[in-house]
């Protein structure tokens, strides 16, 4: 039997806490993906300060399904040993949340230089997975635009090759799509590894994010296959409906995106 729980990218509905918090709870989400709090990066909080919104939080009945941090989203030749400083604060981060996520990226590159800077993408991970020993947390990585994992076959390659529980897959329904992925194709090939999901659909012909089961994304194709096999985890709302830079766009956006999921489900 599967048991799908909701969880929201809050940040996309209103930059303060409470208000994600308020709309939330109205649709019957209880944990948050937590990407930007009151307008600060997450990765970018102190662990007291952080510690007070996690009160806040526990108080209204809410839990942290992931931290959405921005790990892994810079370029393979920019500096690596303040970013890896970063990754190390949101381990402490992840801690104070009582999550066992944390969403990351392999690093911005020429798509036809994937080959040439595999060993490079490895490296920086297994620096990541060394300082992540001692920290309940599995690193999950996303497929995203212009990364090394974009791609499938290279999310599958990355996973495989360092080779630990520790590093497991977030699917992206729509990221795949943007790039011209055959979702079901990838699903079936990451299905063994993936253990969160995002929920957004898009237009291929449009290239923009539209609510779930409204794209090419074979959102229904996923749900149906996550039911049968009895998936139990977490199904986390990325709306995207709204433009800008995190895409906030309200209550009103918020619960077309989550009215669409809630229907396919």
């Amino acid at each position: 039997m599967y048991e799908f729980i909701l969880s929201a990218f809050g940040d996309e509905i209103n930059a303060d806490i409470n208000t994600q918090m308020d709309v939330l709870e109205k649709h019957g989400v209880k944990y948050i993906e937590l990407r930007n709090i009151n307008g600060v990066n997450i990765s970018d909080w102190k662990p007291k300060e952080f510690a007070e919104i996690i009160k806040l939080m526990e108080s209204r009945g809410f839990g942290v399904s992931s931290l959405g941090s921005p790990i892994g989203k810079i370029g393979i030749e920019d500096a690596f040993e303040g970013h890896l400083d970063k990754f190390k604060n949101t381990l402490e981060l992840a801690a104070v949340a009582k999550t066992k996520y944390i969403r990351m990226f392999s690093f911005y590159l020429d798509q036809t230089k994937c080959a040439q800077y595999r060993d490079a993408v490895l490296e920086r991970w297994n620096a990541f997975v060394d300082a992540a020993k001692g920290y309940n947390v599995t690193l999950l990585h996303e497929n995203e635009h212009g990364i090394y994992g974009e791609s499938a076959e290279n999310c599958l390659d990355l996973i495989t090759a360092l080779n630990t529980d520790k590093v497991k897959a977030v699917f992206d329904p729509a990221n795949f799509t943007m790039d011209g992925h055959d979702t079901i194709k990838a699903f079936e090939l990451l299905r063994d590894y993936s253990v969160y999901f995002h929920i957004k659909d898009a237009k291929i012909a449009e290239h923009r994010v539209v609510p779930s089961g409204e794209g090419d994304g074979n959102l229904k194709y996923l749900i149906d296959s996550l039911k049968a096999r009895g998936y139990k985890g977490f199904l986390s709302l990325e709306p995207h409906l709204a433009t800008g830079d995190i895409s906030v766009g309200g209550a009103e956006l918020f619960a077309i995106a989550a009215n669409a999921l809630k229907k396919l489900i």
